[in-house]
């Protein structure tokens, strides 16, 4: 007989707590195998597809897409051992519950991945205990296998709903017996929504819904089994319409298009919010001729071989002035108050995506070379340009170069990508008038900007790093020295 498994989304490393799910690329009655991916989820670093530990017959989904879920919050359910959903299971009441009822005993041998995404054991789980809860209304599972019976209801049949993220549903006061409102948040009132999946199919009353703000966990539905048809979703609105609106606390608040701040676009305001809060940053700036650094690019990519990219070389040299100037490439712990000089140089790099501004690390910058690092540079922006980073693709940098000239602009004061201590900026490369050996001549003239954490250094050091690097666009053959 098959046992049907619980899979929750793992934890998927680096303190993310929850994710969105984008896209299921499994429906119920769906015959999976072990660590298929089974949803492509987003977080608030990249783009990952969750493969499922167990192989056999999906049962529920949990979720639409566009909910997000808390690590731990069920994914899905499977009938390991099973194939395929049969009639005679469907008519026996044979359908997979929310969740199992136990699980594998130790004498079972149950099909399980041997991969292990982070903090989430993929092997068979340990038996668990029910818990009794006070009885309540049964609410249908999402998605829930043709043919299976609803619990709680003798032959009723489940409907295909969408279940809230689990830990984000709140309880409230009971809604009117035909399709009334109840105290839940509706146009932005602040209330509370009941606990349990929205009984509802069709898109289009999810559509209407959406548009007029109309929060469907506060409505009770008219239709069988609780199921809330458009009928509801505009009484709903008549309703409101004979209740004053609360008065905006500042004119205009509640106009306009608002944004949710998630994923990318959340986790990108809550690090540079706390940058703010925590930083003392200072800039400082030159005007730099860049004449021979692209006259040597020209030379080094005219020789043969894989072209070297302008951003390569000014990693490298940027590698070359933390060696000089390690102050720069630290962190500061406060609770010990220390400053932590890291031993390697892991680079990040701004890199604009669809999904926003992203910053991709090349690991041990310090240790690579020209050719290496056009290689890395390469790799990283196709992959975050399809939302395929990985989590820890855009971690664990120790200093940032920010290439803002790609945007036509000269110059810039960035926010520092918290916890790191410094950041480079490269202004556009453009000719410009110039005193070049005495006389005036138009060169190719770039602006470089170092903003700098002041409890790491003071004035002096970042002068002396933002020289440095200065000295080398100018003269190349500084590096040599380094080299």
């Amino acid at each position: 007989m098959a046992q049907v498994l619980e899979f929750k989304l793992p934890d998927l490393g680096e303190g993310l707590t929850e994710a969105e799910i984008v896209r299921w690329l499994v429906s119920v009655g769906d015959v999976v195998a072990i660590d298929q991916p089974v949803v492509e989820v987003e977080t608030a670093k990249a783009m990952v597809e969750v493969p499922c530990p167990y192989g056999g017959v999906v049962t529920a989904r949990f979720g639409e897409e566009g909910t997000e879920l808390p690590v731990g919050a069920p994914l899905i359910t499977v009938a390991v051992g099973a194939t395929e959903t049969t009639g005679a299971e469907a008519a026996g009441g044979g359908a997979a519950p929310a969740r199992p009822a136990a699980s594998p005993s130790s004498g079972d041998t149950t099909e399980s991945s041997g991969n292990v995404l982070v903090g989430y054991g993929t092997g068979a789980p340990a038996a668990r205990r029910r818990r009794i809860r006070p009885a309540a209304p049964a609410a249908p599972v999402v998605e829930q296998a043709p043919g299976s019976r609803s619990p709680g209801r003798a032959g009723g049949t489940a409907k295909d709903t969408a279940a809230p993220a689990p830990g984000r549903g709140r309880s409230s006061a009971t809604a009117s017996a035909a399709g009334g409102v109840a105290p839940g948040r509706v146009r932005g009132a602040t209330a509370v929504a009941q606990d349990g999946p929205v009984a509802v199919i069709s898109p289009l009353v999810r559509k209407l819904a959406r548009e007029h703000d109309v929060d469907l966990r506060a409505l009770t539905g008219s239709g069988p089994d609780g199921l809330i048809l458009r009928a509801d979703v505009e009484r709903a609105l008549r309703a409101l319409e004979t209740v004053p609106a609360a008065p905006a606390a500042v004119a205009g608040t509640a106009q306009g298009e608002r944004v949710p701040l998630r994923g990318v676009r959340g986790a990108v305001a809550d690090k540079l919010s706390r940058s703010r809060r925590e930083i003392p940053d200072a800039t400082c700036w030159v005007d730099a001729d860049a004449t021979e650094l692209m006259a040597a690019r020209a030379a080094m990519n005219a020789a043969g071989g894989p072209k070297i990219s302008l951003l390569a070389l000014m990693a490298r040299i940027c590698t070359a002035a933390l060696e000089r100037h390690p102050e720069l490439n630290s962190t500061v712990d406060m609770e010990a108050r220390e400053i932590v000089r890291l031993p390697g140089v892991h680079l990040g790099f701004a890199a604009q995506t669809d999904r926003g501004l992203v910053v991709p690390v090349v690991k041990d910058a310090h240790k690579r070379s020209a050719e290496s690092l056009t290689e890395e540079f390469a790799r990283l922006t196709e992959a975050a340009r399809h939302g395929a980073l990985t989590p820890a693709d855009l971690t664990g940098g120790t200093f940032t170069l920010n290439n803002y000239g790609v945007f036509g602009v000269d110059g810039s004061t960035p926010i520092i990508n918290h916890p790191e201590a410094a950041m480079l900026g490269v202004g556009r490369i453009v000719p410009k008038p110039w005193v070049h050996q005495g006389e005036l001549a138009v060169r190719q003239v770039v602006q470089l900007s170092l903003t700098f954490d002041h409890r790491v250094c003071d004035g002096g050091t970042a002068g002396g790093f933002l020289r440095y690097v200065a000295d080398c666009v100018e003269h190349p053959s500084v590096l040599l020295r380094t080299l």
